[in-house]
């Protein structure tokens, strides 16, 4: 099979310039590079194509042998040509290379220029606090542009140097064969600067920690594990850089009495034998104060009493949750003899009809003897 024209490959003019034809064979290879098409013979043998095309055209030496006698002419000129065109594909392969793989591409100026980190404070407020919002402040170590250079890292008067080993690109092509890599340049680290005098207070970073002191405002709902982002409040950006952000990041004290779950309070109440027995009126907390609940008579201890809208009003919510009282009936101890003789009474009047005094008991008692009998 014939091979085709290698510049109707590239789709240039016979009179290209160098550039011109580069920069074809870059585009043609970017689109048909067997790693952007993993599963396509065609794209492989368009890529190989494109590649002998380039070899040729870029070589000052064969490309007036083809000019002159096509596809024959190469045959008498490769013997003498040494390779002597490997060197601009083996470049404008490694462009290809980095731009494929996320790489900057070649004799692109490397940006030196970083947004500043952001910084986390965990704040500890207690619930009382979360429930209605508070103003507080804080004090953070943090790294800040330095006053004296104001960021250049450079002693006043002086300023930096393009860094001669690279040119100010960061980055230095090492000739590995057949391949072209790049890798940080080890006189700047990157940067493309050089500093020969660095500033004092910050040896030449740009940067000097300080202590600065914030005031947070904490919305009324805050849970824990939420964050309130002070926006431009992290560590300076380097070389002029943008400055990051500062994530205030809540934490909720353990409450005496209450417990919260998401915008609802839980809290125990411990109420007496009697009043779980014949029922009355108890004085329950609040985050507001007290309230009185109603006791009904024959309560079971672990029943839940729910006061709507004495919980917590969420950040995102338009309502306040609920308060959740969980009754306990307590036990009396240090009980005197005329109280145990007053039990032992009850005991048995109970005892007498258990069904209908003690129910419950009565009916579990019922099952055991049914396992063990069954």
């Amino acid at each position: 099979m014939a091979k085709r024209d290698y510049y109707e490959i590239l789709g240039v003019n016979r009179d290209a310039a160098d550039d011109e034809i580069k920069k074809s064979y870059r585009k043609l290879a970017m689109k048909f590079h067997p790693d952007r098409n993993p599963d396509s013979k065609d794209a492989e043998d368009k890529f190989k194509e494109a590649k002998e095309a380039y070899e040729v055209l870029s070589d000052a030496q064969k490309r007036p042998a083809y000019d002159a006698h096509g596809h024959a002419g190469l045959d008498s000129s490769a013997a003498g040509a040494g390779g002597a065109g490997f060197g601009g594909f083996a470049d404008a392969f490694g462009d290809i290379f980095g731009e494929i793989f996320g790489g900057n591409g070649g004799g692109r100026q490397r940006s030196s220029v970083y947004r500043g980190a952001d910084l986390r404070y965990n704040l500890e407020i207690s619930l009382e606090e979360a429930a209605r919002g508070t103003e507080t402040r804080i004090r953070i170590p943090n790294m800040e542009q330095c006053d004296t250079c104001h960021g250049s890292g450079a002693k006043p008067g002086t300023q930096a140097k393009t860094c001669s080993t690279c040119n100010g690109n960061g980055q230095v092509r090492m000739q590995q064969g057949f391949f072209s890599i790049q890798q940080t340049c080890p006189t700047c680290h990157g940067s493309g600067k050089v500093i020969e005098e660095p500033c004092a207070p910050c040896r030449g970073a740009g940067r000097i920690k300080k202590h600065k002191t914030l005031s947070v405002k904490i919305p009324a709902g805050v849970d824990e594990g939420d964050r309130i982002r002070l926006s431009g409040e992290g560590e300076a950006g380097v070389n002029g850089g943008p400055t990051g952000d500062l994530y205030v990041v809540i934490h909720i004290r353990e409450h005496q009495v209450f417990t919260r779950d998401q915008n609802d309070l839980h809290c125990e109440m411990p109420i007496s034998f009697t009043i779980s027995a014949l029922g009355g009126e108890i004085e329950i907390p609040t985050l507001d104060g007290a309230a009185k609940i109603r006791i009904p008579a024959e309560t079971q201890s672990g029943k839940v009493f729910r006061l709507r809208g004495k919980g917590i009003k969420g950040v995102r919510s338009n309502a306040y949750g609920d308060l959740m009282c969980h009754v306990v009936v307590e036990t009396p101890v240090n009980l005197t003899p005329r109280q145990k003789e007053l039990l032992q009474e009850l005991e048995s009047i109970n005892a007498k009809d258990g069904s209908r005094h003690n129910p419950r008991a009565k009916s579990w008692m019922d099952r055991v003897k049914e396992f063990f009998e069954g």
